[in-house]
């Protein structure tokens, strides 16, 4: 059996215990500027560990968010994966946030593809177009983006998607079409990697973070392919 140990901290803190598509506990922590404080209690309380027992055992796989996010937060959380996955020899894998984003968003539309966003600051979104693969999987369109609402919502509008997530919610006014708050689900981290793996069990995800600001990431217009 295999059991998913799931982290994200691009924002707040969110953590998942799965295990064969099952959700066995959940936590999270709004607190954005936590999450070294809040993190280690929420995994052994999903984890059904009090503060000196041990983790060896209650899972084999780690699967963590790298972003995009402030770098602080997300600090935090991959260091976290790495320590555990290192102390308890489970397998450990990264996936974009904006992917767990987008697999979560999924399962309100019919059509397929979302534009996932969350919050940059800056008055700015991180953004993704992104395509469904089966029913777990997930797979980026073109570039993550990093730009002002109004720019990431007119290439939403041009492809033709909704757009989902905290960074749409935020600047609701922006997007002509999204859909009504959808969060990010940790857990669908274990669904993505779990397809990934049946279909290529040599996989590797690297952990690396994910930082996108200008003028590093640059915009498509709406309309350029």
């Amino acid at each position: 059996m295999t059991k998913f140990l799931c982290i994200d901290t691009s924002a707040g803190s969110a953590v998942a215990l799965v295990e064969d598509g099952e959700v066995l506990a959940r936590d999270y922590s709004a607190d954005p500027r936590a999450h070294a404080e809040h993190l280690a209690g929420m995994i052994r309380k999903v984890c059904g560990v009090n503060d000196n027992g041990p983790l060896l055992g209650r899972f084999n796989v780690v699967v963590v968010g790298r972003g995009p996010a402030p770098y602080t937060g997300l600090r935090a959380g991959l260091i976290t994966a790495r320590v555990l996955a290192k102390a308890t020899g489970a397998a450990l894998y990264g996936l974009s946030s904006l992917e767990i984003l987008g697999r979560s968003a999924l399962g309100h539309v019919s059509s397929g593809e979302v534009m996932a966003c969350s919050d940059a600051r800056r008055k700015e979104v991180y953004a993704a177009h992104l395509t469904a693969v089966g029913e777990d999987d997930i797979r980026l369109l073109g570039d993550y983006l990093v730009a002002p609402a109004t720019e990431v919502a007119a290439v939403a509008e041009e492809a033709g998607v909704p757009a989902a997530g905290p960074g749409a919610d935020l600047y609701a006014e922006a997007f002509s079409h999204r859909l009504g708050e959808v969060q990010l689900d940790v857990a669908a981290a274990a669904r993505i990697v779990s397809a990934r793996l049946v279909a290529n069990p040599e996989l590797e995800l690297g952990t690396e973070p994910l930082y996108l600001r200008r003028p590093d990431v640059h915009m498509p217009k709406a309309g350029q392919k």
